[in-house]
């Protein structure tokens, strides 16, 4: 038992160069200065007046505080864990092992976490995600697929406390679904998300098929940050094709089961958005309006397009050869990723959210070439 103490010690004692490393590279000097200088913005009689550049600064503020803050908290620990485990050695007490041991994982845990939060670093990065399902050709096997993905996603959220909301849904014909959108709300959901967008493929013996045959299938994921209401995007009612019909699906209580959703076709660039799971046909339409404009904008963006007149719908096939991951449920059980061979053999904790090993590998991937 006093050697687990003193492994612990030895791993905290460590932990001063890793946390000086670390202050440089969330550059905490810097953060510190530029709240202070952001604050005293605040005291000017004029700052007020512009409600937009007002709201802009106080969330930027937040925001800055925050990394501070989780920073300092961090040190804090590691000083409070190894004195308690000094005093622990000295005593040969053997009853606080268990929670130095636990309490050291936690802390390393956290410094990787705020490690690779140092790569966010992307303009949307910090913005809420937006992630749709779509199953690829195949009918019920594919769209079965795309519930999984759904499901997913949805863990993944929920375990790592942001706010999972559903805004759409469409069953599928046997199983699964056509297609569903959630919000994930929360900082940085779309600069970890981002890594998920593309198509996936499963391999599998089909629960559908009474031969017990192998088949692959595919479903796509889509995800684009929620931007904020921005002026710069007109949209003409012309170009819009509205539709209102019934809400079903996995809302449960959450969803009306009246003429109360919406779903929205730009006519021209084709995308479609919907909204369920708002009280009004008025609400699901702001809302699906929002979506709209976060697609074209999130279009706009990649493009570097002048104008929202020159964005065209993008189509992915979902097919073989587009994917970016595999996940092989029979013979073998693997999940691997095609564009930084980063793989997992856990499948089944990895449907049940756990994808943080992919979505890390994928930030230091995209570091590592800039």
């Amino acid at each position: 038992m006093i050697i687990a103490l003193e492994d612990a010690k030895y791993k905290l004692s460590g932990f001063d160069a890793k946390l000086r490393e670390l202050a440089s590279a969330l550059r905490i000097d810097e953060l510190k200065r530029d709240a202070e200088e952001m604050e005293k913005q605040t005291l000017d009689p004029d700052f007020w007046s512009n409600a937009e550049n007002s709201a802009k600064v106080l969330r930027n503020i937040k925001q800055l505080k925050s990394k501070i803050e989780n920073y300092e908290k961090l040190v804090a620990r590691v000083e409070d864990t190894l004195t308690l485990t000094e005093m622990a050695i000295e005593e040969n007490d053997e009853s606080v092992v268990d929670e130095i041991t636990s309490e050291v994982r936690e802390i390393e845990k956290e410094e990787e976490r705020q490690r690779i939060e140092v790569l966010l670093s992307g303009e949307y990065d910090r913005n809420n995600a937006i992630l749709s399902f779509h199953p690829g050709a195949g009918g019920t096997e594919a769209q079965d697929w795309a519930l999984m993905l759904y499901r997913m996603y949805t863990r993944w959220g929920e375990k790592h406390g942001y706010n999972v909301k559903l805004v759409d849904w469409l069953d599928g014909e046997e199983a699964g679904i056509k297609s569903a959108t959630i919000m994930i709300e929360g900082i940085n959901a779309y600069g970890y998300l981002k890594s998920e967008n593309g198509v996936h493929r499963l391999v599998r013996v089909s629960p559908f098929d009474a031969s017990g045959r192998r088949h692959t299938s595919f479903a796509s994921v889509e995800v684009m940050p929620e931007f904020e209401d921005d002026n710069t995007i007109e949209i003409k009612d012309e170009d819009l094709e509205i539709t209102a019909h019934r809400s079903s699906g996995a809302g449960g209580q959450h969803i009306n089961k009246t003429d109360s959703a919406i779903r929205i076709l730009h006519i021209p660039t084709g995308i479609v958005v919907g909204c369920q799971t708002e009280r009004s046909q008025l609400q699901n339409k702001e809302y699906a309006m929002k979506m709209l404009k976060s697609k074209l904008m999130e279009i706009k963006e990649r493009e570097k397009l002048e104008k929202i007149d020159d964005i065209k719908g993008v189509k992915t096939n979902i097919e073989w050869g587009a994917q970016i991951r595999s996940y092989v449920f029979m013979p073998y059980t693997l999940v691997k990723d095609t564009r930084t061979g980063y793989e997992d053999g856990n499948i089944q904790a990895v449907m049940d959210g756990d994808i943080d090993g992919f979505i890390n590998a994928y930030l230091k991937m995209n570091a590592a070439k800039q």
